[in-house]
């Protein structure tokens, strides 16, 4: 269990958990990186956002922190979509160091070493069984890979998931998921 003080962080991706790659005709869209550039040119993906999921994510007490290839972007294009503040944003390594053992994605160790030693939970569509078993030898504070659906998004289950996991780990700073 953490200290009262100890707010776990959440390290957030944009695409995936927050955009969705399915659409009800089951097309795929392209990635985001490809359609950052035109932020302020009305991005179509942009649509996909659920306006409500930012409350949900702020009452659960957690530090929210960008996660994503949108890197500071995502302050621009996506908080203000979804009712978020600024939030802290990873800034990414060269992807040219060394990655880590083979199936470790490349931003575990980066999110790992970002939390210092602090609680977290990271939430992306792109989390393997590796990274799993990475961070556990890794890191010494209680820490979520929390999978998302990237066809669906975050939904309900993946905010009882989250709380649960809260509960456990720091109870006194989950107020709300809106279930």
């Amino acid at each position: 269990m953490t200290s009262a003080a100890e707010r776990p962080l959440l390290f957030l991706d944009v695409d995936g958990p927050l955009i969705p790659f399915g659409t009800s005709s089951g097309h795929r869209h392209a990635a985001a990186s490809d359609s950052s550039a035109s932020l302020d040119q009305g991005n179509p993906l942009l649509e996909r956002l659920d306006p409500g999921i930012g409350p949900r994510l702020m009452a659960l007490g957690c530090h929210l922190v960008w996660a994503s290839t949108w890197m500071d972007d995502a302050n621009e294009a996506v908080a203000p979509r979804i009712g978020l503040p600024r939030l802290p944003v990873v800034e990414w390594p060269d992807l040219c160091a060394d990655a880590g053992p083979r199936g470790l994605h490349w931003k575990t160790r980066h999110l790992v070493e970002w939390a210092s030693r602090r609680p977290f939970i990271w939430v992306d569509d792109e989390i393997s069984a590796m990274d799993r078993i990475w961070v556990a030898a890794q890191h010494p504070a209680p820490s979520l890979l929390h999978h998302v659906d990237p066809t669906k998004g975050l939904l309900d289950d993946d905010f009882s998931a989250l709380a649960g996991w809260l509960r456990a780990v720091a109870p006194s700073r989950v107020t709300s998921t809106g279930d």
